[in-house]
């Protein structure tokens, strides 16, 4: 098709918006009369401090916290040095980040307590041995794009299982890895192992190998641990994500509009508090929002309210220019069954089409407390699926092919004609996982179920050779770390049986 046309517009991928300019507006105007009125709580005093100092208004100190409220213009001077890129890498540089508006990245989620067992099925404790695993997973899928634990490792002292999950991710992967960290004690240990493993300080500056999830309390709380925290990762160019996890209904107002006011104050401290400390320090928007089911009284993974808030706190930082940190390949499901596909295929969906920007918590089962090697794998092939999506309908002279259905003409077919040889491959979407054959064939096959194939999938992948991805003195000086940390706090003593 010539295009003659003056003003011809072009959607290079489908679009999506849950709120309109003005009411993105609304929420932010919002969010700075409660930042300024209202006023967050923080539990840090060299954090109120460097808030006073920069300008903030400190009120009804007490014992162990103060009320700090932030000017609208303090919120625009941090804005100005805020970056509005982000970069994470993964150690050996050949996984990369960048995280600015509508660069879409899909990871896993952090710190389940259980796990399901890929061989017995069993719900379990996770161990060491699980979060090398999911770690595995995540180097073997081609759309899992950066890592999270999947698993709090509890074979260990209480007090180090953030050393230790830490460890567990190098040993098995190389993408970017988005760590936790128990306390300040935590965190500087895992940037100590980071820079053991990427050669320096020097070497992490020009590319972090990881970043750091910070939570601050709902409502309008931000803890001693979690000031301390943004403030180390502020001095020493670390990349954090500052997401708050309000509930509506319960730590946030019901209607979503107001839970995303909320979150966005929260957020909004965060950024300000950390621009005061360090001009320029590299800052992720976190929102994992959703609703707390009534009759349950659950935090909700699968629900259309959480993919609705996150998709439209995207809208919010597009418009603020900030890098998005999203949540989607979650459920509430107790096992990988057919509620987990559903409602990972709707979250994915939603996040994709919104462009969040890491986008965490594929792999996440009933309610973020276990994580599934199954979910991780499926999800896989749902983000390749919505990624054709995105890819959209290209129309031009190629694509619309008359010259080619003038050479088959009425009556013929299109199976041996060049244009289809040359295209299928990258025009017509091919499913890894997916069943498509006659009902002849799948019998034959053995007649599998998608769950079926699935686990067969994620055995194959555990269970598969691959090459260490450190020499052995450098697992062993990254060990050694986290042993020290163990000797710090043997007096720590496991409250369950890891294998109950």
């Amino acid at each position: 098709m010539q295009v003659r046309k003056t003003n011809y517009t072009v959607n290079a991928t489908p679009t999506f918006q849950v709120l309109s300019e003005d009411e993105i507006e609304a929420i932010y105007f919002s969010a700075l009369t409660v930042l300024y009125e209202t006023g967050v709580r923080v539990y840090d005093k060299e954090g109120v401090q460097v808030a006073y100092d920069g300008g903030a208004i400190v009120e009804d100190p007490k014992e162990d916290s103060s009320l700090v409220k932030i000017p609208p213009w303090l919120v625009d001077k941090a804005f100005a040095t805020l970056p509005r890129k982000v970069v994470v890498t993964g150690p050996d540089r050949d996984y990369k980040m960048e995280l600015y508006k509508d660069a879409l990245y899909f990871g896993s989620g952090s710190d389940t307590p259980f796990t399901i067992d890929p061989y017995t099925g069993k719900r379990r404790r996770a161990v060491y041995k699980d979060v090398v695993n999911f770690a595995k997973l995540a180097q073997a899928l081609p759309h899992i794009d950066f890592h999270m634990s999947l698993g709090i490792v509890q074979d260990v002292q209480v007090g180090t299982y953030d050393r230790w999950q830490y460890l567990a991710m190098l040993e098995g992967t190389t993408k970017p890895i988005n760590i936790t960290a128990v306390d300040l004690d935590g965190l500087r240990d895992q940037l100590e192992m980071a820079y053991i493993r990427v050669g320096g300080k020097d070497e992490w500056r020009k590319g972090p190998i990881f970043s750091l999830y910070i939570e601050p309390v709902s409502p309008l709380s931000h803890s001693e641990e979690v000031v301390q925290k943004l403030l180390f990762a502020s001095d020493h160019e670390i990349p954090f994500v500052y997401t708050p996890c309000p509930l509506a209904g319960a730590t946030s107002p019901c209607t979503l509009a107001g839970t995303a006011v909320q979150a966005l104050t929260e957020s909004l401290f965060g950024i300000v508090l950390s621009q005061i400390r360090k001009p320029g320090a590299p800052l992720i928007i976190g929102g994992l929002m959703s609703n707390m089911d009534m009759q349950t009284t659950v935090y909700c993974y699968g629900s259309p309210e959480m993919a609705l808030l996150s998709a439209a706190y995207t809208d919010i930082t597009k418009w603020l220019g900030v890098p998005e940190y999203e949540t989607a390949g979650c459920s509430d499901a107790k096992i990988f069954d057919e509620q987990a596909a559903l409602e990972a295929t709707m979250n994915i969906t939603t996040a994709a089409l919104i462009g969040g920007n890491m986008i965490h918590d594929v792999g996440y089962m009933e309610q973020g407390l276990t994580s599934s090697p199954e979910m991780m794998v499926a999800s896989n092939e749902i983000i390749d699926r919505v990624k054709r999506i995105l890819r959209g309908i290209p129309v031009d002279d190629t694509t619309t092919a008359l010259d080619v259905m003038d050479t088959v003409g009425p009556g013929g077919h299109f199976l041996d004609h060049d244009h289809t040889y040359n295209r299928f491959k990258t025009e017509i979407w091919r499913p890894t996982l997916t069943d498509r054959l006659n009902w002849e064939n799948w019998t034959a096959a053995g007649s599998k179920t998608y769950r079926e194939r699935v686990h067969e999938a994620v055995i194959e992948i555990l269970e598969a050779e691959t090459e260490p991805l450190m020499d052995e003195a450098m697992y062993k000086e990254l060990r050694r770390i986290c042993e020290l940390a163990n000797e710090k706090h043997k007096d720590e003593e496991l409250d369950f049986d890891i294998f109950g």
